[in-house]
């Protein structure tokens, strides 16, 4: 067998052939291992988001959340095997969507481009965890009323019509918004302002939850478990240092850099929403604020993480930090019942973060893995970078509201496509209502067999009257 490909010969000419080449020859197996262990560390995040969104929750829907965050990981493997990858990064792309020439993963095995870091079927992997990540934080912006066999077709069409094209404008060499020169290291765009502002197109087409009202007029969220939410807190921070640190695409500097930036990044967030949240909420260190604040440093970084000099990862912390915590409001101020702060964390901490990019990018940082160059942004006085950065972020912004909104609208007008659960199986829960299993062997929620009536079911389930939001690290005055 020859050790590697004749010069000049493609995968795709001798049809992948491994029992005539090595095909492994032409990567650097330090590369290999860790984009896939990257990958590896992407996948984690997704539970970990499942255990956020149920501890942010009430015990009655609790499950519903973890069920959400597995059902992603399923279905949007499937869609990324099926046509997503094609879609996305496809041979043949336009400037607007990938081709289907590589439908169901035809032809991906290792690369038709000779200067390629690792092989298709090593980046397919890696990219994969992407989008499952995404399609798990868009889904949380229904929380607690939204019926899961709907959700699931939703997803699949979402991932297909949403999160595809936006992903392939940004990172595929032929998408518009990559020839345009606009930087996103990691998914500002892709992962986190298509997701965030998607939940609140969900959330405002499923309406508002049926809750008691409190004295106040107002509805009072509160997570059911901190612990829950400390616990996803940490599989998301672990995680993103392989998000952020194989976006570089190979075993460099730059990947290595960008982990730094990512680590810095999170624990000035945390920080600062801690800080911001002690003197707006009764003096109370509050850890759910610490850890949302986490969360939006992670975000604002992302699209920054392999393009800005490590000491501007405080400022970007720090920044959208105080952006997201007082992007939380925006929910009142909408009457739009995003109960997790999707829309508050992912899409206004992905503008933020994007919009620093311009600012903080610097060329030198790019160019540690050894071939990416770039003119960088306002520091290296390419002001007009800035002008890039908004191009990709309000376009992002409005394809995913709107076309994410057409979808809802046209699913709710079908029958067994209807979106929200009855007010009936919304007081009694997601769980018991759509998936009969519980977070918690308590005696009440026990269902006796054989089930008679809703009504009878609710008489015996008691209902909560405390449940979500990240903007109640802490009751606000």
């Amino acid at each position: 067998m020859s050790d590697a490909l004749p010069s000049g010969l493609t995968d795709v000419s001798t049809g992948g052939d491994s029992l005539t080449y090595d095909l492994n020859a032409r990567y650097d197996k330090g590369d290999m291992v860790w984009i896939m262990v990257s990958g590896v560390l992407v996948w984690i995040m997704i539970p970990g988001v499942g255990l956020l969104y149920s501890g942010l929750a009430r015990k009655k829907h609790a499950l519903s959340l973890l069920w959400a965050s597995m059902m992603a990981v399923c279905l949007v493997s499937f869609q990324w095997f099926f046509w997503g990858y094609s879609l996305t990064f496809g041979v043949g792309s336009s400037v607007f969507l990938g081709s289907l020439e590589n439908f169901c993963l035809m032809n991906v095995l290792g690369n038709n481009f000779a200067a390629a870091a690792v092989p298709d079927i090593v980046f397919c992997f890696f990219q994969g965890m992407f989008a499952m990540i995404t399609g798990c934080l868009m889904i949380g912006g229904a929380c607690e009323r939204a019926r899961l066999g709907p959700m699931m077709v939703f997803l699949f069409l979402w991932m297909t019509v949403v999160y595809c094209p936006i992903a392939m404008w940004t990172w595929n060499a032929d998408g518009w918004l990559y020839t345009l020169g606009a930087l996103d290291f990691a998914g500002g765009g892709p992962v986190h302002m298509s997701s965030g502002i998607g939940a609140l197109a969900y959330a405002l087409i499923c309406g508002k939850r049926h809750d008691p009202i409190t004295d106040s007029g107002i509805p009072k969220y509160r997570p059911h478990s901190v612990t829950s939410v400390v616990l996803g807190t940490v599989f998301l921070w672990f995680g993103w240092f392989g998000f952020n640190g194989g976006s570089s695409g190979n075993a460099t500097i730059r990947g290595f850099y960008a982990c730094v930036n990512t680590n810095l990044a999170a624990a000035c967030g945390g920080l600062t929403w801690m800080f911001v949240d002690y003197f707006r909420c009764g003096r109370k260190w509050t850890t759910v604020g610490m850890c949302s604040g986490a969360i939006a440093g992670l975000v604002g970084i992302t699209p920054a993480a392999g393009f800005v000099p490590v000491y501007f990862s405080v400022p970007i912390g720090v920044i959208t930090g105080i952006v997201c915590n007082f992007a939380v409001d925006l929910k009142s101020i909408l009457h739009i019942d995003d109960g997790m702060d999707v829309f508050a964390l992912h899409a206004v901490g992905g503008f933020t973060g994007s919009v620093l990019t311009g600012l903080f990018a610097a060329d030198y940082v790019a160019h540690l893995d050894g071939s990416s160059i770039i003119d960088g942004g306002w520091i290296n006085q390419h002001y007009k970078q800035l002008g890039y950065q908004l191009a990709a972020a309000t376009s992002t912004l409005l394809w995913s509201f709107v076309v994410t909104s057409i979808l809802l609208i046209v699913m709710n007008k079908i029958p067994f496509l209807k979106l929200r659960l009855s007010e009936d199986e919304e007081e009694l829960g997601t769980d018991a209502a759509q998936i009969g299993e519980f977070t918690y062997q308590e005696s009440e929620m026990y269902i006796p067999e054989p089930i008679r009536s809703v009504k009878s079911i609710d008489q015996q389930v008691a209902p909560e009257t405390e449940s979500t939001g990240a903007e109640n690290s802490a009751e606000k005055e």
